[in-house]
């Protein structure tokens, strides 16, 4: 009994220090790559390579938590159909401003983010049944994740995306994705 005890209090200990170190380490200071897949509208599907590159010494307090702002750019395929329903696929290059909150004075391995951005298509996109008629067109997002694994460099966040010229050249039908990112910080 008293091994299990002397086992059960060491394990304890490590996770306590593992969670001080992890929790001590600002999260969002950190370069990351990743990948993200999406579904959206009128079967659109996207998929993006990118990075994200945080602005250094700029934070702000928000309520219990940390507000952190970085870059994000990214390079992939955007996947359609156009009028007459035929299946394209086009390159999208894209990067913009995210700002990134987390609970626990920034420690928590929880966040929410939102962010905006412009991106340009190599074709113009489709949405119920028109054509945007814009190849440059704004992309903007909300967002939740968290990170874990050793010092939290890993990271999975769950996106809602719309993409749409803001109304700049008619028609504008738009794009809203659901879009799954897993990041690695280095």
């Amino acid at each position: 009994m008293r091994t299990r005890s002397l086992y059960g209090a060491a394990l304890l200990a490590c996770l306590s220090m593992g969670t001080t170190v992890a929790s001590a380490q600002n999260l969002d200071t950190r370069p990351t790559w990743y990948l993200q897949a999406g579904q959206g509208d009128e079967s659109s599907r996207a998929v993006v390579l990118g990075t994200t590159v945080p602005w250094k010494n700029w934070s702000w307090s928000l309520g219990s938590g940390e507000v952190r702002g970085h870059w994000d750019a990214w390079i992939g395929g955007w996947s359609n159909k156009d009028l007459n329903n035929r299946r394209f696929t086009t390159a999208a290059l894209g990067v913009g401003p995210s700002l990134r909150w987390r609970g626990l004075q920034g420690s928590s391995p929880w966040f929410w983010e939102v962010g905006t951005g412009v991106m340009v298509t190599g074709k113009s996109l489709y949405n119920s049944g028109e054509r945007i008629a814009t190849r440059w067109n704004f992309a903007s997002h909300i967002g939740m994740g968290m990170n874990f694994g050793p010092q939290r460099a890993h990271e999975l966040s769950l996106r809602v995306q719309h993409a749409s010229n803001a109304g700049i050249k008619k028609p504008n039908p738009g794009l809203n994705l659901v879009q799954l990112r897993y990041a690695h910080a280095f």
